[in-house]
């Protein structure tokens, strides 16, 4: 068995320092599995679930193989969704603090193209984004992948859900023939198998186990005679267990939007995920879960790719997946780094087989739940999130940093700095979670003083 330390790695001191730094104790399974075979240069398929790890699996890796002293895309991941691009290249930025002058761009679709031209003209060594948004730079010819290296498809299941092999295929066809390729995918279905065989030489296969401990995840599942009966459980199961914190999947965009409706009647915030948002819409949501100033988040197994939530509580099945696999997926963003979730999922009676398919692959004995003790349910009135976001119309490219938004807070502001949460900073936006019981005092205070003896348009959201 091979050594879960970092330092049994061929890396340099000053990538193992900074992987301290960062809080890297020791490799998780999927790391200590593929990152040897990475950095020999091998292809990899490697099946692993959500939270283990798997960014750092290939980006550790990649990072060696770049040349920062020229400055072409060396290295190209293709992510799904804009959310897990996001995600990635900002993991990506940290592992690479430890050499000067690494640039890693993201190009995804709901953006402005002219800032990503803008940017590709300074050249970049590591190019994030999902495939629509990269086939628009090589039409353009704004972006080459002739010097490319390493090539990472991130939760290649979901590209091929959502019917994006042939501009996979396309954008590879643009690659070097000897690049490395390694594929990243929380499910193995047969299409997996078509596209390693398509794009990838003589690839390793590595896989972590992927079900989730029971003894992490509890697992309830309560259920109605038919569909429309499901809102008014769900308010029962949010009024009696009382959630600070919850993923609520739906299977369906439209589920999604119903849903939000319903609970904003019942004044439960909720925000619901989902593709018709605009880009500056989905950082909202998702900033205002994050920071806990919103408690429910309504979402897709699509639109809630690339999540990245600490200590979450509570993933609720509104709809059950077909696909059991998914379904371990979804209750898998709970019950992380060693801690207890809870996983409620919301059935018909017709639906009992899901269950069991479910059941099958766990290996767990899964049973109803029993409705009748669901006790309190009247409380779900009672839910408010403990904090409220604020936002200011300036971010980093008007020089606003989280250090000036808590010094104008807590300084003439005369605001605690434990009532302040998360910060969050964007190109032209910035967000900043204050206690509910102070917003008023800090929005009034942002408003008439200014950051730093500016003045922007600040409002509540």
């Amino acid at each position: 068995m091979s050594s879960s330390q970092f330092s049994s790695l061929k890396l340099p001191e000053k990538q193992l320092q900074n992987l301290k730094d960062l809080g890297y104790q020791q490799m998780t399974p999927i790391q200590q599995q593929s990152l040897p075979l990475v950095m020999s240069g091998k292809d990899v398929i490697a099946k692993a679930k959500t939270g283990s790890g798997k960014t750092a699996a290939f980006g550790i890796g990649l990072l060696e193989n770049i040349r920062v002293e020229s400055f072409a895309c060396q290295a190209l991941v293709l992510c799904p969704t804009r959310e897990l691009a996001g995600q990635v290249a900002k993991e990506i930025r940290k592992l690479a603090r430890y050499r000067h002058n690494v640039k890693v761009l993201t190009l995804c679709g709901g953006m402005p193209i002219g800032p990503q031209i803008g940017s590709l003209a300074h050249g970049a060594h590591i190019v994030v984004g999902t495939p629509g948004r990269i086939q628009d730079h090589l039409r353009k010819g704004t972006l080459s992948l002739d010097k490319t290296r390493t090539v990472v498809l991130d939760e290649a299941d979901r590209m091929l859900d959502m019917g994006f092999y042939d501009e996979m295929v396309d954008i590879l066809e643009l690659t070097p023939s000897d690049r490395q390729t390694l594929l990243f995918s929380a499910t193995y279905p047969d299409k997996i198998q078509q596209i390693s065989g398509d794009f990838q030489r003589d690839p390793v296969m590595v896989e972590v186990e992927s079900v989730h401990s029971g003894q992490q995840i509890e697992q309830k599942f309560y259920q109605v005679a038919k569909a429309a009966d499901k809102t008014e459980l769900l308010l029962d199961v949010l009024g009696h267990y009382q959630p600070e914190h919850a993923v609520i999947f739906c299977n369906t965009k439209q589920g999604c939007m119903d849903l939000e409706k319903e609970l904003w009647d019942q004044d439960c915030h909720a925000q619901a995920l989902h593709g018709d948002l605009d880009q500056k819409d989905r950082d909202r949501v998702l900033v205002k879960f994050a920071n806990r100033s919103s408690q429910f988040l309504i979402a897709t197994d699509v639109a809630a790719r690339g999540l990245d939530i600490d200590d979450l509580p509570m993933v609720i099945n509104f709809d059950l997946t077909r696909d059991p696999e998914v379904h371990v997926h979804r209750i898998g963003r709970t019950g992380r780094a060693g801690k207890s979730g809870l996983a409620i999922s919301l059935i018909t009676e017709s639906e009992q087989y899901k269950m069991n398919d479910i059941a099958d692959l766990l290996g767990l004995d899964l049973t109803v739940s029993d409705r009748d003790k669901l006790t309190d349910a009247d409380r779900i009135a009672s839910l408010r999130p403990p904090m409220v976001t604020l936002a200011i119309d300036g971010g980093k490219k008007n020089k606003v940093r989280p250090g000036d938004l808590l010094g104008a807070l807590t300084g003439k502001g005369g605001i605690a700095g434990n009532q302040v949460g998360k910060i969050d900073i964007f190109d032209f936006a910035a967000y900043v979670a204050v206690e509910r019981k102070v917003a008023r005092q800090a929005l009034a205070h942002l408003q008439e003083s200014g950051i730093k003896g500016r003045q922007f348009r600040i409002r509540r959201v």
